[in-house]
C-alpha cells in the first residue's frame, strides 16, 4: 500500500485563533485513519485516542531519539536525557530517579507545598487581588521543583525566566534562529547548574541533585547525564504543573456549575484534577519518529517520518470519551493521556496531581467569592504545551 499525503495542513500551528482553541480543529482528524503531510519533514498526525496510545506503548517502531533539527534536542545541549532516548539509555536513566519521585518521598512532600501555598495566598490576601498565574500557577510548581533539585526556593524567579526563554526554542519553525534570549538563557543555566554541582558535590543533601552526583560518581552517570536531568525538570518540572493549575481555575471559572459542586464537595478534588488534565491539556503535543517502514492505523509510514503525537487531541476523542468537550469533573472513566503513556509515562506524575490538588484547593478554600477580573485571559504562543499567560481573578 503506497504512503499517500495531503497538500494541506489540517491547522496552522502559529495561528492565533488555533492556539486560542485548538479542540474545533482537531475534530477533522477523528474520522479517518493518520494523515501524513509534505512539510519541512515528512509529519504524520495522530489524533485518535487508540492511535496515540498505540504509538506511545510501542518504542520499537516510534522512537524518542531526536533527530536532525528536532528544537528539542538542543534545550538538552545534545546530550541523553529521559525524553528524548530509547531503551536500554531511557531505562538506565529513569531506573536512577525513579526512587526521587516514589509515592513516600511525594508523599513527605505535601506538607512544604501547602506551606508554600499558604505562604503565596497569604501575600495575595493581604494585597486584595490575584492574578493566579504570577502569584499561584508559576512559583508554587518552580519553588517545589528547585528544592526536589537542592536549589534554594528563593532562586525561583530566575528559574521561571530560564525556563520560560529555554521552551521558547520549541516553538519557531523548523530551520528558523532561535528566539532571542535562548543562548543567553541557556548559558547562564549552564553556569548556575556548574556551580550548584560543585557545591552539592562537596555538600551532599536529601535531594535530587545530590543523588544524581553519587550516581555519577559510582560510574553510573556522566556529567552531561546530570547536565541532561537538570535542564529537564527545569523544564518538565514546572510549566506542565503550572499549566495544570491556571488551565484547571480558568476552566472552573468557565463551568460555574462545576466549580459549586466541587466547593460543596471537597472529596472531588481528584477526579477533577482529572478531568482538568483531560479537557484543556498542558501537554498538547509530543514528538516521535518512525525507525521502520511500516504500515500502522491503515496508513503506511516510512522510516525517517516524524510523529506528533497529538495528546490534547486524544483526550477530546468523543470514541474514547462520550460527551468529549462536556467539562465534568464526576466523569468516569477518565483514562486520558495527559502524562504520556507507556515508558514515558510522566516521572512527575504524582507530584504534579499533589500540587495541583494543594493550589487548587487552597484557593477555593481562601477565596469563597473567587470569580474572573475584567481582563480577558489570552494563551502562550504555543502548539506543544498549552498554558495561559494571565488569568486575572476578583476575590472581594
Amino acid at each position: 500500500m503506497e504512503e499517500q499525503t495531503a497538500a494541506q495542513t489540517p491547522f496552522d500551528r502559529f495561528d492565533p485563533t488555533f492556539l486560542s482553541d485548538p479542540y474545533p480543529f482537531y475534530k477533522m482528524l477523528y474520522g479517518q485513519p493518520p494523515m501524513v503531510l509534505e512539510l519541512e519533514m515528512r509529519t504524520a498526525l495522530l489524533a485518535r485516542y487508540a492511535d496515540v496510545v498505540a504509538a506511545l506503548r510501542d518504542p520499537n517502531t516510534f522512537s524518542s531519539a531526536p533527530i536532525r533539527q528536532i528544537s528539542q534536542a538542543h534545550i538538552f545541549g545534545g546530550v541523553p536525557t529521559l525524553i528524548l532516548t530509547d531503551p536500554p539509555v531511557h531505562t538506565r536513566l529513569r531506573r536512577l530517579v525513579n526512587q526521587a519521585f516514589a509515592p513516600r518521598r511525594i508523599r513527605e512532600m505535601e506538607p512544604r507545598i501547602r506551606q508554600i501555598a499558604d505562604e503565596l495566598l497569604t501575600k495575595v490576601e493581604r494585597a486584595g487581588r490575584f492574578e493566579a498565574m504570577k502569584d499561584i500557577a508559576e512559583p508554587l510548581p518552580t519553588m517545589v521543583i528547585a528544592e526536589v533539585l537542592g536549589i534554594p526556593s528563593s532562586d525561583y524567579q530566575m528559574f521561571k525566566q530560564w525556563s520560560d526563554a529555554l521552551l521558547e526554542v520549541s516553538n519557531v519553525p523548523v530551520g528558523s534562529p532561535p528566539p532571542a534570549g535562548f543562548h543567553e538563557a541557556l548559558d547562564a543555566e549552564r553556569a548556575y547548574f556548574k556551580q550548584r554541582y560543585e557545591y552539592l558535590r562537596r555538600n551532599p543533601g536529601n535531594d535530587l541533585m545530590s543523588m544524581l552526583i553519587q550516581a555519577q560518581e559510582k560510574d553510573a552517570l556522566t556529567f552531561d547525564e546530570v547536565a541532561g536531568f537538570f535542564n529537564l525538570l527545569l523544564l518538565a518540572g514546572n510549566e506542565t504543573t503550572t499549566n495544570l493549575i491556571g488551565n484547571g481555575l480558568y476552566a472552573l471559572m468557565r463551568h460555574p456549575d462545576q466549580l459549586e459542586l466541587l466547593r460543596r464537595d471537597p472529596s472531588l478534588m481528584p477526579s477533577a484534577i482529572e478531568e482538568m488534565l483531560r479537557w484543556d491539556c498542558p501537554v498538547q503535543a509530543t514528538g516521535r519518529n518512525v525507525v521502520r517502514d511500516c504500515e500502522f492505523a491503515g496508513t503506511p509510514l516510512r522510516a525517517g517520518t516524524v510523529v506528533v503525537v497529538l495528546n490534547g487531541a486524544a483526550n477530546r476523542d468523543p470514541a474514547q470519551f462520550p460527551d468529549a468537550d462536556r467539562f465534568d469533573i464526576r466523569r468516569a472513566p477518565n483514562d486520558h493521556v495527559a502524562f504520556g503513556e507507556g515508558i514515558h509515562f510522566c516521572l512527575g506524575a504524582a507530584l504534579a496531581r499533589m500540587e495541583g490538588s494543594i493550589a487548587i484547593g487552597s484557593v477555593l478554600e481562601r477565596f469563597p467569592r473567587l470569580r474572573l477580573g475584567e481582563v480577558e485571559p489570552i494563551y502562550k504562543k504555543s502548539f506543544n504545551v498549552r498554558g495561559l499567560v494571565n488569568l486575572p481573578m476578583r476575590i472581594d
